[in-house]
């Protein structure tokens, strides 16, 4: 097939065009536009159910993952990849959007799946991971999912995240709540906890910092909530700030810019300290769901009380545990401490 040629899938009925669809997104896998496609169409229910009417990031990789391919950062916008929040102008008419808006104030029109064929559409720009925030319009302010992401710092990995979620998931049996987990494609390991659309971002972070609070102190040795990198030591840092409104994490069924394009796998608990990331790949994930289906699928219909986790919350407050700082291009927040790295602090 030529290289400029294009295909056509039907997706649930709507014609998607796939450009190119030959060019390499995985060139040390053999692994191309069209089976990337194919890929998310085979999980499709599972991708959809992560996406449907939420406002979604899309992690563009237009000259696909090979060696030496950087995404673009805030700081350097040279990368080979990069974050589109605003939805691409000329979009077809089956891409909806919705309005949200950032931390600065400023809004914006995401691209608001609603269709499998959107999923279609995004790869072939070049999409691999999809990042949607934790809301459902039209309720784009109220956050309906806590998500907990247990990040491995540097002399850790993931059997140590998994040893730590186990821990999680009783605390949330606790508190009434349950929790769903996946691996995040990468080293981490993230849940997800379906709340009632009824609190604020901020009441929502607040909540998860005061469960990652709870969590190191039934693990201190194994569990941090620090958020300046020379304090975390060989530990699992709740990434709380994940919760932060315009902050958000790769979905379940997502492909990752990794050399085995892994992908973010949903996991049974009974499956958490047993599997390895690099179980769930774009050639991998096809068989296994059509095997179990979608694990997270309760994830879209259950939704509990946020109230067990502010009654923490003021606890803390009660013992004089503060907030905790948020990113640093983020304004400064009512009750936030100083944004200062602690070495530095000591320093003047």
């Amino acid at each position: 097939m030529a290289a400029n040629s294009a295909m056509e899938f039907d997706v649930d009925g709507t014609a998607v065009r796939v450009s190119s669809p030959d060019k390499p997104y995985f060139p040390e896998l053999g692994i191309t536009k069209s089976d990337v496609v194919r890929y998310f169409l085979s999980v499709g229910d599972g991708i959809l159910g992560a996406l449907r009417d939420r406002p979604t990031t899309l992690e563009r990789w237009p000259g696909g993952v090979f060696e030496g391919a950087k995404l673009s950062t805030r700081a350097d916008n040279r990368g080979d990849a990069f974050y589109q929040k605003r939805a691409p102008k000329g979009a077809p008419p089956f891409v909806e959007t919705v309005r949200i808006t950032f931390p600065s104030g400023r809004p914006a029109d995401e691209v608001c799946p609603t269709s499998l064929a959107v999923v279609a559409w995004a790869v072939n720009l070049g999409t691999l991971t999809f990042h949607p925030w934790p809301v459902r319009r039209p309720e784009v302010d109220h956050p309906d999912q806590l998500r907990i992401d247990l990040d491995p710092q540097p002399g850790t990995d993931f059997s140590d995240a998994a040893r730590v979620a186990l821990v999680l998931r009783d605390l949330l049996a606790e508190l009434g709540m349950e929790g769903f987990p996946k691996t995040s494609g990468g080293r981490g390991l993230h849940v997800y906890v379906p709340i009632e659309p009824c609190w604020t971002f901020v009441e929502a972070r607040r909540a998860v910092i005061a469960l990652g609070r709870e969590l190191a102190r039934r693990r201190p040795d194994e569990v941090t909530m620090s958020w300046w990198k020379e304090e975390r030591g060989e530990r699992i840092f709740v990434d709380f700030n994940q919760m932060a409104r315009d902050r958000t994490i790769a979905c379940a069924y997502s492909v990752r810019p990794t050399p085995r394009a892994q992908v973010s796998a949903p996991l049974t608990w009974d499956e958490v300290p047993n599997v390895s990331p690099a179980d769930f790949t774009v050639t991998t994930m096809p068989d296994r769901f059509a095997e179990v289906g979608d694990l997270h699928a309760a994830v879209g219909t259950k939704a509990f009380s946020l109230e067990p986790l502010l009654e923490l919350v003021a606890e803390d407050e009660a013992n004089g545990e503060a907030d905790l700082p948020y990113p640093p291009e983020y304004p400064k927040m009512a009750g936030e401490p100083k944004r200062v790295q602690p070495s530095k602090a000591r320093n003047h």
